[in-house]
């Protein structure tokens, strides 16, 4: 009884989670969820925050880490069994005949004794009604392995508290996508409205003979190129908000109207070298990885303890008779005190694996230690990045749109043609693209601040929202 529970533990401490050591990186499950109902015919208005508690909620990875937590409680609590008092119970009704020449018992007295033995006993019955008891007194392992299951737990639950955070981080990220996919398709609306009134003044300048055919034809390609970004933008628009759907228990036929916005907004109220403090303090997987290694000692500590003696007691106590009226009390207690001695070297196989989990745990432990605070130094290179690129953006989108006002008056004057129009418009195109695209960035990037200190399910809107 005592090996079976150490292969059950070491096997379960194998199957445990790794502590993700990156935050871009996402377990599959984590871009599925549970649906929560038909799809309706509205448009279904969303915040981020309504976006957030449905994803808790709904999320597959979410639950998955949530069930995986209940299977551990579950492991801890066999586990603790084995240190439990056992109590059963019984009770018996015997009606039996044997056959004494069978068994080898032949029984041959002379006559002048006056009785003979017959070879065929019975039928005679009997009732027997019976509790009895186990309990290990002193069984080091099997301490060792309910401690380490306990340890296995609390990794298990703060796995899971790390995957709130994932699911947190991985909804807003779609939720920031869809909102800039938002902005692109208007933007590509604004460029296509540019070009049909520049197509339209290069047809009125055609008819009336004050421009050639090729200045039409030439703006009207860019009308249709501008039409062509406009289906496409619209088509990236649906696939968004269809993702977004999907983390968040939603059916994918379900329209979605976003009701926040996240304009730019430094972010001001947290250092780096703050976020890396709380880093490494409130990251739940590098506290999982944590509880993994003590997890692993006691395993190991499970594992040589098989070499140790144990002992235990079995006491049962019940009535015994021909009937219930006719019985009679009978108990017996029995302890036990045994050593271990040879085993075929099953117990030093079992040490040298159970050392070899924990030099893995401890491995991935100083692995994860490091990569918590390389999470957030990338995370803030990303943040500063995003801010310059914001301001170099919105400089560009303004000298873009000057230089396209300047193009379109000096081709209404007769002093440039087309050419200068359409490149203009590129221009501005290019840079509305570029102010979205850096935008996006910058929030992703502070979504990102927040997940790498392990406080996005706590902070995640406080953070985009700040001004």
């Amino acid at each position: 009884m005592r090996y079976p529970w150490l292969r059950i533990l070491s096997l379960f401490l194998c199957l445990l989670p790794l502590a993700r050591p990156a935050v871009a990186q996402t377990n599959p499950g984590f871009q599925g969820s549970v649906s929560s109902g038909a799809a309706s015919a509205q448009p279904l208005p969303l915040s981020l925050n309504d976006a957030l508690q449905r994803g808790l909620r709904y999320n597959l990875g979410g639950i998955d880490s949530q069930q995986a937590s209940r299977q551990a409680h579950g492991e801890s609590t066999a586990a603790r069994s084995a240190l439990m008092p056992n109590l059963n119970s019984y009770v018996l009704e015997t009606v039996e005949q044997i056959d004494l020449a069978a068994l080898g018992f032949k029984f041959s007295f002379p006559p002048s004794f006056g009785f003979s033995i017959p070879n065929i006993v019975g039928p005679f019955n009997y009732f027997d009604l019976r509790g009895s008891l186990s309990q290990s007194i002193a069984d080091v392992q099997t301490i060792r392995t309910y401690q380490s299951s306990r340890e296995a737990q609390k990794a298990a639950e703060l796995s899971a508290a790390d995957a709130r955070e994932i699911v947190v981080y991985v909804v807003t990220s779609s939720y920031l996508q869809v909102l800039a996919e938002a902005a692109r398709v208007d933007s590509a609306k604004v460029q296509v409205d540019s070009a049909q009134a520049i197509f339209q003044q290069a047809s009125d300048r055609f008819n009336a003979g004050l421009s050639a055919k090729i200045d039409m034809t030439r703006s009207e390609v860019e009308l249709q190129t501008q039409q062509q970004r406009l289906t496409a933008e619209r088509a990236e628009y649906g696939k968004e908000k269809i993702a977004l759907a999907r983390l968040i228990g939603l059916e994918s036929g379900q329209d979605l109207t976003l009701t926040d916005a996240m304009p730019y907004a430094p972010l001001e109220n947290i250092t780096q070298e703050q976020a890396i403090a709380l880093a490494s303090q409130n990251r739940s997987d590098l506290k999982a990885a944590e509880a993994q290694v003590h997890a692993a000692e006691l395993s190991r500590k499970a594992a040589v303890a098989e070499r140790y003696p144990t002992l235990g007691v079995n006491a049962a106590y019940g009535v015994i008779g021909v009937n219930p009226a006719e019985s009679h009390g009978t108990f017996s207690v029995t302890g036990q005190l045994s050593f271990p001695i040879w085993a075929g070297g099953r117990s030093g196989g079992d040490i040298e694996q159970a050392d070899a989990i924990l030099q893995q745990r401890r491995a991935q432990y100083e692995n994860l230690r490091a990569q918590v605070e390389a999470d957030v130094r990338n995370a803030y290179l990303d943040l500063n990045a995003a801010a310059d690129q914001v301001r170099v953006a919105q400089s560009q989108r303004a000298l873009a749109e000057d230089q396209l006002t300047q193009s379109r008056d000096r081709f209404s004057s007769g002093v440039a043609d087309t050419v200068e129009v359409v490149q203009s418009q590129e221009a501005v195109s290019t840079a509305e693209q570029g102010y979205i695209a850096s935008l996006s960035a910058h929030n992703l990037a502070k979504a990102s601040v927040a997940r790498a200190t392990g406080q996005a399910e706590k902070i995640m809107l406080e953070l985009l929202r700040s001004k």
